[in-house]
């Protein structure tokens, strides 16, 4: 599934010194919070453009968690919450279901133990962004599980970044334990947020909403036309929107059709362009761009598995 890395959690050391400086002044304490919450939100390059994912590894835990204790002074900031939804979903995805991926086939045991982790991380992803979208919309979440065609129209082109990100947590949540037929039934949901997200701004963030769908659309039955085709109509647009600049973009349609296809030629020209993709040509998608990169070369390696 590919997704994007958000630009986020810049500033977090200052936000330790300044919380911790505000203990037992809760006014105060609450006004960092905020103020921190809101920087959050906005942002920086200083993750989505660094070149070590293995840094960004190891200091994402803390940095979510960060968070979390920020929203426990703060529960309905929608800045914090959009963070956490987007964050949580990332690092489950880059740092635990794809590592858990390449485990299983040395020790499928301990890889099942990973994917069901990154089950529960993708899980908490979606919490804070149905979250997240109910600090807007007083009521959204209740009322999405119970009327869901008519809470989606809460919604508007200020929550698309919080309907891609929950849909996409909600998602990766389903696809990573496909026997889990409750969970399967929640399919609707998303299709619910991601419809709604590409009818309010189709062209949001170069191209997110149509990536998603490369993967996502394999997976429906409701769709005016044949998913494979519909897959590959999402590619041709995300491919336009992002110009060419992003990896995971060759590989999303590689790993929904052309394998499955077994179509091995297609695979391998997908993947070339994949590899081709110059990763500090747009320094803000870097470390998606490395990331996907590293995937395709793995996907490469595992030809004779994938491919009969």
């Amino acid at each position: 599934m590919e997704m994007k890395f958000v630009k986020s959690f810049g500033k977090f050391s200052m936000v330790a010194l300044i919380v911790s400086m505000c203990v037992g002044c809760s006014s105060t304490k609450r006004l960092a919070v905020n103020m921190v919450g809101n920087a959050l939100s906005k942002g920086g390059e200083t993750w989505s453009s660094d070149e070590d994912p293995q840094l960004v590894r190891e200091a994402m835990p803390f940095s979510l968690k960060l968070v979390e204790s920020l929203l426990a002074e703060s529960p309905k900031h929608e800045g914090l919450l959009f963070t956490a939804a987007s964050g949580f979903t990332q690092y489950a995805y880059a740092f635990v279901q794809m590592d858990a991926e390449r485990l299983e086939q040395t020790d499928f045991e301990k890889g099942l133990e990973m994917k069901a982790r990154a089950r529960k991380l993708f899980i908490r992803g979606r919490d804070y962004g149905l979250k997240g979208l109910n600090a807007r919309h007083k009521g959204f979440e209740e009322a999405f599980r119970e009327s869901p065609d008519a809470a989606i129209l809460m919604t508007d082109k200020e929550d698309v970044r919080m309907l891609y990100w929950t849909a996409v947590a909600w998602a990766a949540s389903i696809s990573i334990d496909k026997t889990n037929m409750e969970a399967i039934g929640d399919l609707p949901y998303v299709s619910l947020l991601i419809d709604r997200a590409l009818e309010l701004d189709p062209e949001w963030d170069h191209g997110s909403l149509q990536s998603f769908m490369i993967t996502f659309a394999t997976s429906r039955q409701d769709l005016e036309m044949a998913p494979e085709e519909a897959a590959r109509l999402y590619y041709s647009r995300a491919l336009e929107l992002s110009h060419g600049y992003q990896a995971g973009v060759h590989v999303a349609l590689a790993e929904s059709v052309a394998i499955p296809n077994q179509n091995k030629a297609e695979f391998k020209a997908l993947m070339d362009k994949a590899l081709e993709v110059d990763v500090n040509k747009r320094v803000e998608w870097r470390l998606l761009n490395i990331l996907m990169q590293r995937r395709a070369q793995w996907l490469l390696s595992r030809q004779d598995e994938l491919f009969f």
